[in-house]
């Protein structure tokens, strides 16, 4: 029985040592050898003085030295904080101050971004080659709640505020939902997926790195997305799993129309997406572009993984998101926190093995979140099909008030998506002076089409009632994402305001 996710790492080394677990660009890594590599991290951590339950800042992006960290962390007992390393200094040193760590590590060699950070820190180089450290402070507190022992990692989450805001996720978590994904997708060692979501965020670590470890799969790692590496990796590196979110098959929709290449990908057998709302004319895009289902999960930073994931053995026709997983519970709470009929809309509410252990040092933001009988109120909103199906509906601070209506922004993406030539959409709503709601649509165009208008708003006006068609329609080059391809919906936001402002100006 594995109680630490850097059990799963010694298992298949000593299982299969010289199987090849890591493809990168500049060569293959066995077993083996990451374990080996995970041994000479563990000795790094030990002599920068860190000790079980001290937090481990990591700025990295994918590479084999990053992972060595990783299961390094997990062999000491602290707690890793991964940071993307294209992060900016001010949000680095924000999660650094707020996890109050005793180290940073920088995967210098794999990371011209992580070089740059470790350089500014006056890092040093650790015994593990393309890695460097800092020593941030030597009177950092270990966490003495023995109830949060079993925490594998810190995921930082920055709220609308932007204070972040730290997830610990437990290592019975990762572990369980390894089981659970490598499951699911009947992974095993003639299976190799293309991993280049960040291993800083859930999605990296539970769905990717977690799930290949249980079912002893292959990794073709990449430090970042790019369409056409994608497509080289699906026609001559054998990649069976291709993972990630919405945003990232547009964009590699949007290459291979551009480029007019002719896609190749003779060994892949399942196509996942995650982390945001699935649009319907996407999923179909994808699945005519290869020919298998797509299939859909919902999960979160505060769940170690999906919680519903679609059944592979019963492809959707529609954008549900399937069933709850093994250990998995959800219900649908309205804002009186009862239970709503079947089918009603309200807010989603979680529990589980996966469920965070709560945010690091910050009771009062955990009280706020957590409800009687372990359940986790997730801010999310959704309802149930008629089959128990989930459909996410959108996120209960992005539901816009217009006309004393509720408005779910998800409805009207799904409709602008529709209409030709949208390659993406993203719909916010800016308060006005009356309490209402404006409606503001963002519409990022396939290459080379432009966005008729008019025809467009005569286009909602058959499709949406008259309180739900935007106010302002906005044509946007590139829609802003995180590193893990998830929408950055407060940008749209804080930009519809600014034009609503200078506007308001004018009048």
């Amino acid at each position: 029985m594995h109680h630490r996710i850097h059990s799963l790492l010694e298992e298949r080394a000593a299982r299969t040592p010289e199987a090849v677990f890591l493809f990168e660009p500049g060569g293959t890594t066995t077993y083996v050898a990451l374990q080996a590599m995970a041994e000479t991290a563990t000795q790094d951590l030990l002599d920068a003085g860190v000790r079980p339950t001290d937090r481990v800042v990591l700025v990295a992006e994918n590479c084999a030295a990053h992972i060595a960290l990783l299961m390094a962390c997990s062999r000491v007992g602290a707690w890793s904080c991964g940071v993307n390393a294209r992060m900016s200094p001010g949000e680095i040193a924000a999660i650094v101050e707020r996890a109050d760590a005793r180290l940073c590590c920088f995967t210098a060699g794999a990371s011209a971004a992580a070089r740059l950070h470790a350089e500014r820190a006056a890092a040093t180089p650790a015994r593990l080659p393309g890695v460097m450290y800092s020593s941030v402070r030597a009177e950092a507190q270990p966490e003495p709640d023995a109830a949060l022992a079993d925490t594998a990692a810190i995921i930082f989450t920055s709220g609308t505020s932007g204070t972040p805001k730290g997830v610990m996720v437990s290592h019975r978590g990762l572990l369980h939902f390894g089981r659970v994904s490598a499951s699911v997708r009947s992974l095993d060692s003639r299976d190799r997926v293309y991993a280049f979501l960040p291993m800083t965020h859930i999605f990296g670590i539970g769905t990717v790195l977690m799930a290949a470890l249980t079912g002893g799969a292959s990794l073709v790692l990449r430090g970042s997305f790019s369409p056409a590496d994608v497509l080289q990796a699906l026609a001559h590196d054998e990649v069976s799993n291709l993972l990630g979110p919405p945003t990232m098959y547009a964009r590699l929709l949007a290459h291979i129309e551009a480029e007019r290449v002719a896609p190749r990908f003779p060994r892949l057998r399942y196509v996942y997406t995650g982390s945001a709302p699935l649009d319907l004319g996407l999923k179909q895009r994808v699945e005519r572009l290869f020919g298998q289902p797509l299939h859909y999960g919902y999960g979160l930073s505060e769940y170690a993984g999906s919680v519903f994931l679609t059944r592979t053995e019963a492809p959707r026709a529609d954008t549900a998101a399937g069933h709850a997983v093994e250990g998995g519970e959800a219900r649908i709470v309205g804002i009186d926190g009862q239970e709503v009929q079947n089918g009603e809309t309200g807010e989603i509410w979680l529990r589980g093995p996966g469920l965070m252990l709560g945010y690091f040092r910050d009771a009062a933001a955990t009280a706020q979140v957590m409800r009687p009988g372990g359940w986790y109120a997730t801010g999310d909103l959704g309802r149930f099909g008629e089959d128990g199906a989930l459909f996410v509906v959108g996120r209960l601070k992005e539901m816009i008030i217009r006309s004393g209506f509720n408005v779910y922004p998800a409805e009207i993406e799904a409709v602008i998506g529709r209409f030709e030539g949208v390659h993406l959409c993203a719909v916010v709503g800016v308060p006005e002076a009356d309490g209402n709601e404006q409606i503001v649509a963002f519409a990022e165009m396939k290459p080379g089409a432009s966005l008729d208008e008019a025809a467009l708003r005569a286009y909602l006006a058959e499709h949406l009632s008259p309180y739900k068609r935007p106010a302002r329609i906005e044509v946007i080059d590139a829609m802003p994402t995180t590193a893990n391809g998830k929408l950055l919906k407060r940008e749209l936001q804080a930009r519809a305001r600014q034009t609503s402002d200078l506007q308001e100006g004018r009048r």
